[in-house]
């Protein structure tokens, strides 16, 4: 908890963007998925997403990969600080990479996201033809297409591509898949207990309507922050500590005996 912001990752009414509209569905008619989200919607802030850069959604989210966004942030505020913003692309190819890890250190592994970084700036540039160019693209293409071409960028994996659909092209329907939304979908029970990533993306996708995906992923986070977290889940403590107990089913959490393992171990025990 301690590496991670307190506050609601969405920013609250002034941490800029548009609220989410959206109405709860009726349970008896729902899926669990979607009662999960909407169940969420009662605990943090809707935000609706889109509007950022593409390519500087891109660098943000390399930059946060195998680490906390208390070390992430300071080294996307750096690089901006340090390479022209009004055409990052630009000048991240041309960069120094010596002064472009300096920049980004606090982020970790700085000499392999350096190398990431130069690489997809030179590809963008090579490819589309300015930052620009790319930025349409992310937000006008169709999405299927957008993510597969962000897929083929060396050190662009899924949750980074959906991302990027997400945060810059304002995509409904797109629900990034990170170490929160993995371990807490499968201990709900809303994905299969042995889901792989993309598999729980598939599950999510499917089952929380589109205009819910966005606010969904951001606030599974946040509760895998508050209250789910990896090693003692709220529940462990007092099951009304956890606002979600009702509508979990706790693969892999046994709150009588203090127990917590992967969801994936409960299959492998079957």
């Amino acid at each position: 908890m301690s590496d991670e912001p307190s506050e609601n990752i969405s920013g609250g009414p002034t941490g800029g963007g548009q609220i989410a509209a959206f109405e709860a569905a009726d349970p008896s008619s729902a899926t669990r998925a979607e009662v999960v989200i909407d169940r969420l919607g009662d605990l943090y802030w809707r935000k609706a997403y889109g509007g950022q850069g593409g390519f500087e959604c891109l660098v943000r989210t390399i930059l946060s990969q195998n680490t906390s966004d208390k070390a992430s942030q300071p080294a996307h505020d750096a690089l901006m600080a340090r390479f022209d913003s009004s055409d990052l692309a630009e000048s991240l190819a041309a960069a120094d990479r010596e002064e472009l890890v300096e920049a980004i250190r606090s982020a970790g592994l700085y000499n392999q996201k350096s190398k990431l970084i130069i690489g997809v700036a030179e590809e963008v540039l090579a490819d589309f033809g300015s930052e620009a160019d790319f930025d349409r693209y992310v937000r006008e293409a169709d999405p299927a297409e957008v993510r597969n071409r962000l897929l083929e960028m060396k050190g662009v994996g899924p949750k980074t591509a959906d991302c990027v659909l997400l945060f810059a092209g304002g995509r409904g329907g797109v629900f990034p898949v990170d170490t929160h939304v993995h371990r807490i979908s499968r201990r709900l029970g809303i994905a299969p207990a042995d889901a792989d990533h993309e598999t729980v993306r598939d599950y999510l996708e499917r089952d929380v309507p589109a205009e819910k995906c966005g606010f969904g992923h951001t606030a599974m986070i946040q509760f895998g922050r508050e209250y789910c977290t990896a090693r003692k889940p709220a529940c462990l403590e007092d099951p009304e500590a956890c606002p979600m107990y009702d509508v979990c089913e706790r693969v892999g959490v046994n709150p009588e005996m203090g127990e917590v393992v992967d969801p994936a171990e409960t299959v492998a025990d079957d």
